[in-house]
């Protein structure tokens, strides 16, 4: 995927003219990527770059931070290195000030477009228990479908915890461990029971089946969507 630098704003040639351009190749790549149904990366990408805009429209001096600086030489009392500042004039300012704010909703339509497009693809989907449900539901296995597909993507979850210095949040874990074929006799059940005799650490796990109408691709859009569906359901 075509991606922006992360220092895009401040890096290089400092015109709006040229910026305008970086940006607009690369919102119609992310444009063309969400044409072909595939989310992710792109979507993350595009709500980093329009936080890191945010700040930096609230915050001038972060802008400024951004920018290279040169190694004036060691503090030895401060036990330090000293930097200054390439010189930054109100002119550069003002040009900087004119990309951020010409970007901010180029960056916010494109989340908008992702963010229709996930909805739609969420509010499709349906899931469902596969067998009886156990109490503990933050490990087991999840099965991807499609309605115009008879293959199983069989996957493995494992819901975390995640803390950090103001909140705590959950995280879920998907890996790839199978992909079947439905049949007759291979049924939503049957590969559940295999999974048993296979896994046997998970004696009697949560299972559920993540169904989507549309085929879509898998990694880029199928597996971002069904990690969130699967917290939504998990106690």
């Amino acid at each position: 995927m075509k991606t922006l630098s992360e220092n895009w704003i401040t890096e290089g040639w400092i015109d709006f003219e040229y910026k305008k351009y970086l940006l607009l190749a690369y919102l119609q790549h992310v444009d063309a990527q969400f044409k072909e149904v595939k989310l992710y990366p792109p979507l993350a990408d595009l709500i980093h770059h329009y936080s890191k805009l945010q700040s930096f429209a609230e915050h001038k001096e972060k802008l400024k931070s951004s920018f290279p600086k040169m190694l004036q030489g060691p503090d030895l009392k401060e036990m330090k290195l000293n930097y200054k500042p390439l010189v930054i004039d109100d002119e550069l300012m003002n040009q900087l000030e004119e990309i951020v704010q010409y970007s901010l909703p180029q960056f916010k339509k494109a989340i908008e477009d992702g963010k229709n497009i996930y909805d739609f693809l969420e509010q499709e989907m349906s899931i469902e228990p596969v067998g009886l449900s156990p109490l503990y539901q933050k490990e087991g296995y999840v099965f991807l479908s499609f309605d115009r597909s008879r293959e199983i993507y069989v996957y493995r979850y494992k819901v975390s915890l995640f803390q950090n210095s103001v909140d705590s949040f959950k995280g879920i874990m998907m890996q790839l461990i199978n992909k079947v074929r439905r049949t007759i006799t291979q049924t939503f059940e049957q590969v559940k029971l295999d999974l048993i005799k296979t896994y046997k650490e998970l004696p009697n796990p949560a299972t559920f089946r993540i169904n989507s109408p549309q085929i879509i691709p898998v990694q880029e859009s199928f597996v971002p969507i069904s990690k969130r569906l699967l917290l939504k359901t998990i106690e």
